[in-house]
């Protein structure tokens, strides 16, 4: 069985879609049967369709003309659900670009929906296919850094002017009344979120307690800089500190604290250093190539559903958390002008390296830009 695929979404990251779908579609692999966007899609994005795929403007008009096995969600974070259902009452198997939904309402929901029918979810947690998970799991269980006392992640990028104006909800809390829960933790350091809790072990079980400190910079409805602990029974804490206002590019990264040392996993480079020795690492595994071999073949997902629920439940207290705090003006600053033009706090870096060094708050910090932006909610 060679599977179709379809997929919703033809700009932004949804053109590194249509890109891996293409190339297994040239591999004979999959059929790229088509794709749908409310906006008209560019030259690139019409270019990685076959000849013969549909293109049209509308989910349920592309599954009407189509027979896809698998559609492709990699539409905008709060019309993943909808879309999600749509799919799989056309008897379509997922991935969904991540943050997969938004509340733990709707991880419910589609997961029952899902099983139900017989469908798999794949989730867009690319890091999850990496070959550094079972080289990271292995040296904890072996116990090369002793025993396990906190994981922590942390990122820091600069992301200008343009970066806020590619979309209608980026840099968003809602639209329309409507939670797009945009944000440091839950959009772009949302890898670094997901990954520090599957390696903790705890991506399918709740916190017993969320603590959530976001603040801005920029002039913006939803957080630029942000921390988080996610606290568990029986098991680590996870602490992810990130910020969009760095004063430069850093690889973003996981950091495993033990009794007798630490792991630090950049899991976008895939590249591990124990101790002081650095591992090689296997490319990693193509997310959607993986959901053909588990249709096909049975092969366990590298990034199901399940496997994001702690992840929705720190997508839900950012949304529940009260209104980013506005850094002080005094600990800003504005560099370059016009799309270029982004925002700078000075010693942000830093601050997020020693919030993973530390396994700390930036409240804990005692920086002086942080104020009460905490919110603590116990299950």
């Amino acid at each position: 069985m060679t599977p179709e695929v379809v997929v919703f979404g033809t700009a932004g990251y949804a053109g590194q879609h249509l890109r891996r779908a293409r190339a297994l579609h040239d591999r004979g692999e999959i059929v790229l049967a088509g794709a749908c966007d409310i906006r008209e899609p560019s030259e690139e994005a019409r270019a990685l369709l076959p000849e013969g795929a549909v293109i049209t403007q509308d989910a349920a008009e592309l599954l009407a003309r189509t027979t896809p096995d698998i559609a492709v969600v990699a539409t905008p974070p709060h019309t993943h659900l909808p879309l999600a259902k749509l799919a799989l009452a056309a008897g379509c198997h997922l991935l969904v670009e991540k943050p997969p939904v938004l509340d733990l309402a709707a991880f419910g929901e589609l997961a029952e929906l899902a099983r139900n029918g017989g469908r798999a979810c794949q989730t867009g947690f690319q890091s999850f296919g990496s070959a550094a998970v079972p080289v990271v799991r292995a040296a904890i269980e072996n116990g090369e850094i002793g025993t396990v006392t906190g994981i922590a992640a942390a990122g820091a990028w600069i992301r200008r002017d343009r970066y806020f104006a590619r979309t209608g909800w980026a840099g968003r809390r809602r639209v329309g009344g409507q939670p797009v829960v945009d944000g440091a933790l839950t959009n772009p350091f949302a890898h670094a979120v997901a990954t520090a809790l599957l390696v903790n072990g705890t991506a399918e079980v709740l916190p017993e307690r969320t603590a959530v400190e976001l603040y801005r910079a920029r002039d913006i409805e939803s957080d630029d800089t942000a921390c988080a602990r996610l606290s568990f029974a029986g098991a680590p804490d996870v602490v992810v500190a990130a910020t969009l206002a760095a004063e430069a590019d850093h690889e973003p990264y996981v950091l495993v604290h033990g009794t007798e040392g630490r792991i630090r996993w950049h899991y976008k480079t895939d590249l591990v250093t124990i101790h002081d020795r650095q591992l090689p690492v296997a490319p990693p595994r193509d997310l959607l190539a993986n959901l053909v071999a588990h249709i096909r073949d049975g092969e366990p997902l590298l990034a199901p559903l399940a496997a994001t629920r702690a992840f929705t439940a720190l997508v839900e207290a950012v949304r529940d958390a009260p209104e980013p705090l506005p850094l002080p003006a005094a600990w800003v600053r504005a560099v370059d002008t016009g799309p270029e033009r982004h925002f700078v706090v000075p010693g942000v870096d830093r601050a997020v390296d020693t919030a993973a060094e530390r396994l700390a708050l930036f409240s804990e910090l005692t920086l002086p830009w942080t104020g009460a932006a905490s919110l603590e909610r116990e299950r």
